[in-house]
């Protein structure tokens, strides 16, 4: 049975803390993009810690860099996915976060922490949700399967976490239209620029308070960028 968020509205105390976890060993260009819009202003708090679960993760090199504690905490160290979760539970715990945010954390979360931490865990998809998502869609392989159905639109999702792959209530999309040349690499590079500014918008409307979770839908109580933007332009019209 999916739990899904708790119904109730984002407000975490001040100052907000959030924390990151990693599982890959890619370049970590989503946590820098968190840690980076933290640091200009973009999102009102700190990164308070990096997690990994991979050995050698150059992400995490990347954090200390930003002046970022950092925790390494070896999957293969562990005898269960429940022993693993409890350990990152506990350093998430012990960091005082606000808000965990998964940027390429490839494993499933077990029921408890999902429960430990409902409605306090955000992840980011490469792809409009629900399609081209589930076990088995991330990173390339989003982007081939997008090419290969044809479709004219792909785009980013940001989404609440629950106990299934890509499945929790949604909270920001923005969409990247496919171009008939593209190719697996130029499709993700613009897919990825757009990651990198839904993911620290998502972050805010929560640290803002913004956001309500009721049943599979999220309610946002407050203006986005783009609602932002789009009124700024109007203005000086």
């Amino acid at each position: 049975m999916t739990h899904a968020p708790r119904p109730e509205t984002s407000a975490p105390r001040a100052p907000f803390r959030f924390g990151i976890l990693l599982s890959g060993k890619g370049r970590g260009s989503n946590m820098q993009a968190l840690i980076d819009a933290a640091r200009e202003g973009h999102i009102p708090g700190e990164a308070a810690l990096v997690v990994s679960t991979s050995p050698g993760a150059p992400a995490l090199d990347r954090a200390r860099e930003a002046g970022v504690p950092t925790c390494l905490l070896p999957a293969d160290d562990y005898p269960s996915p429940e022993a693993l979760d409890e350990a990152l539970a506990a350093a998430f715990e012990a960091a005082r976060v606000d808000l965990i945010c998964l940027a390429g954390y490839m494993r499933l979360l077990t029921p408890a922490f999902v429960s430990r931490f409902g409605g306090r865990i955000m992840n980011i998809h490469p792809g409009l949700l629900p399609a081209f998502g589930g076990q088995g869609f991330y990173g390339r392989r989003v982007h081939e399967a997008v090419l290969e159905s044809g479709t004219r639109f792909t785009g980013v999702t940001v989404h609440f976490v629950d106990e299934e792959y890509d499945h929790g209530p949604i909270i920001i999309q923005r969409v990247v239209p496919v171009a008939q040349e593209d190719t697996v690499e130029t499709l993700a590079a613009r897919v990825l620029a757009a990651e990198h500014r839904a993911y620290p918008e998502a972050v805010r409307l929560f640290a803002e308070g913004c956001l309500r979770v009721e049943g599979r839908r999220v309610q946002v109580l407050g203006k986005t960028s783009t609602q932002r933007d789009t009124e700024e332009t109007e203005e000086h019209r």
